[in-house]
């Protein structure tokens, strides 16, 4: 028997003022998206900013239904369309930021399992890491330089 450790990094940012000028514009610009998402069901407001490699930044944010599996997180939003409208175009970042409308978030929030996986896709696909920050509505900003930090034994084409 094995054992196997993996190690995932992460910067902490303690709050907008420590990001570098252009990272601080786009967590403004996910902000801005954040309070137009729809979630009359979970209250939980989530925006995310794509910064692409020719400079554009695509938004989305969370698409409740009141058929749970039909709706959308802000992140695949984004992701999708930067998919659609730019597919040859290298993703470099993706910033998130989470907000309740029943309570103060201030921790970090992270993508969920199936954001991750779709931000896998396009990571390998390009064959270039994605940053990815995340925060809430207030408190620290965590920043991780790949994808592979916050899911380590990603699921990928090789395996099927």
């Amino acid at each position: 028997m094995k054992e196997l450790n993996i190690n995932s990094q992460f910067t902490i940012y303690e709050n907008i003022n420590e990001l570098p000028i252009q990272v601080q514009n786009i967590l403004k610009e996910a902000v801005k998206i954040r309070e137009k998402a729809y979630s009359p069901y979970s209250q939980f407001k989530v925006g995310a900013a794509i910064l692409l490699e020719n400079g554009k930044i695509i938004l989305g944010s969370n698409q409740e239904n009141a058929a749970y599996p039909s709706g959308l997180c802000a992140e695949r939003v984004a992701i999708y369309q930067a998919g659609s409208l730019y597919p040859d175009i290298t993703i470099k970042t993706i910033i998130i930021s989470a907000a309740s409308d029943t309570k103060e978030t201030s921790t970090p929030i992270p993508p969920c399992g199936a954001c991750r996986q779709a931000i896998a896709e396009y990571e390998i696909k390009q064959e270039e890491p994605i940053e990815i920050y995340f925060t809430g509505e207030t408190g620290a900003i965590y920043k991780s330089a790949s994808l592979k930090n916050l899911l380590p034994l990603l699921f990928n084409k090789n395996l099927l």
